[in-house]
């Protein structure tokens, strides 16, 4: 078996292999999962990670270069949490839907690269200035691109950089029509119906998923939609899609909100529209673990 730079073995080798690393001159036992810099051996320190499948969260963080400007974006407590499980310093995260750049913030405090791809160039510039306001320690590349995910040349990027591959996907798509982002007729949020957003949704996937390196995490954070008196399970027809395509399911997380940028303001509107319509008001959304065959 063969050692990583970082003194792990593969994971695809051994899962629970110990391996030696010298640290300031004395030997340290390390156990890892080949996947993340968790030292199994000193597995109680690590209290920040998450692995429940309900994750509460009272605020988003605002900390540094985050700021909740773009109607539609996801916390950064949701992509700190998936590359602190899925990723090791140095390694590659892709985000095809990268919006206002919350991975890549997060890329740069954890020390990994990344690359986000998005359609709209007013808020990939925005997402540029934001990024660059992050501190840069590990001196990490995170680069956006703007595009469409669905027929942007993912191996060509990579390959600017020498990499064959990403070590994890975090996919935060629209949830279908429930916010606009533009009048691009490419934009999933326009899509016509159900029908045609999966589609759209399906050939991203399709286009991304040869980057990800085998073995390696896609990280799917969507949530439902409801639309003249019916529950669209969103989420799951997402996942269906991903399943399709060469992936397995290892976790599916419920995540809190207890408010949206809609219904700040409404919140007796919306009881009352429950109470009418015999449904119950989104307080909550996904975030879905797929682990490439």
């Amino acid at each position: 078996m063969k050692e990583n730079d970082n003194g792990s073995l593969n994971a695809e080798q051994n899962e629970s292999a110990v391996a030696l690393r010298e640290d300031v001159g004395e030997v340290r036992r390390v156990k890892t999962n080949g996947i993340n810099d968790v030292n199994l051996l000193r597995w109680k320190e690590y209290d920040e990670i998450i692995t429940d499948s309900l994750w509460i969260f009272n605020k988003r963080d605002a900390s540094g270069a985050h700021h909740g400007w773009y109607w539609g974006n996801f916390i950064p407590q949701i992509p700190r949490q998936v590359m602190l499980r899925y990723t090791k310093k140095g390694d590659w995260v892709l985000d095809p839907f990268v919006g206002s750049g919350t991975t890549l913030i997060e890329c740069r405090r954890l020390g990994r690269n990344g690359i986000g791809i998005e359609l709209n160039p007013e808020v990939a510039e925005k997402a540029k200035e934001l990024i660059e306001k992050e501190r840069n320690e590990d001196n990490v590349i995170t680069e956006v691109i703007v595009g469409d995910s669905r027929t942007t040349d993912v191996k060509r990027i990579s390959s600017k950089y020498g990499i064959s591959s990403v070590q994890l996907i975090i996919m935060h798509p629209p949830y279908h029509d429930v916010i606009k982002f533009s009048n691009d007729k490419r934009d999933l949020s326009n899509a016509k119906n159900t029908k045609e957003f999966l589609k759209t949704f399906r050939q991203v996937v399709e286009n991304v998923t040869p980057l990800l390196e085998k073995g390696r995490y896609l990280a799917l954070v969507i949530g439902d939609k409801y639309s003249k008196g019916e529950w669209i399970p969103l989420g799951f027809y997402c996942m269906n899609e991903v399943l399709k395509r060469g992936y397995l399911l290892k976790s599916i997380v419920v995540k809190n909100f207890e408010e949206t940028r809609g219904k700040r303001s409404q919140k007796k509107l919306w009881r009352y529209r429950a109470l009418v319509g015999g449904f119950y008001v989104f307080k909550h959304e996904y975030v879905m673990i797929f682990r490439k065959k």
